[in-house]
């Protein structure tokens, strides 16, 4: 083989190399803080990205009244609620929480909290998914209170997502 067709032979191989080997590139926060979200994420071009749509909380307890804080629970339970439909969700579309890349939170105040949203208790359930030992990868991440959600009172959680994966 000539030394023009190795090179271009070459050169064709590691183009494939690295089209098959996306990366995403989580940039920790500066000062070494351990707060539990990447400053930014990149992904390369040849990386698929998936815009889940925003999920919200199954009722905690059916039987309680609609609306009222027992029917859907605290933030807390609703988020570990929308965490776990995520779960399902991800798991039929072959992806895990490690391959999210950006989280948009929006919290309705707490009644109970004089109308503040609980972001402790939001943080308390997203601690469980995002920068454990298990699943280490961090997304980018905004969190805002809004006034009200579409499924009505008493609803104080709703996340979306955008995940990156690998194209094949």
């Amino acid at each position: 083989m000539n030394l023009k067709k190795t090179l271009v032979l070459s050169a064709a191989l590691l183009s494939f190399a690295q089209l098959s080997s996306a990366e995403v590139t989580r940039h920790p926060l500066p000062n070494n803080s351990t707060f539990p979200i990447a400053r930014a994420v990149e992904v390369t071009a040849d990386t698929t990205l998936i815009y889940h749509s925003g999920q919200v909380p199954a009722a905690a307890k059916p039987d309680a009244e609609k609306g009222s804080r027992e029917y859907y629970g605290d933030t807390y339970t609703q988020a570990m609620s929308v965490f776990g439909k995520f779960e399902q969700s991800l798991a039929d579309l072959g992806l895990g929480f490690g391959d999210a890349v950006k989280l948009t939170v929006f919290l309705v105040g707490d009644p109970e909290m004089d109308g503040k949203m609980d972001f402790q208790g939001f943080m308390k359930a997203y601690t469980q998914f995002f920068g454990t030992k298990e699943q280490p990868n961090l997304p980018a991440r905004s969190a805002i209170q809004i006034a009200g959600l579409a499924g009505g009172p008493g609803m104080l959680v709703e996340i979306e997502m955008v995940l990156a994966k690998p194209s094949k």
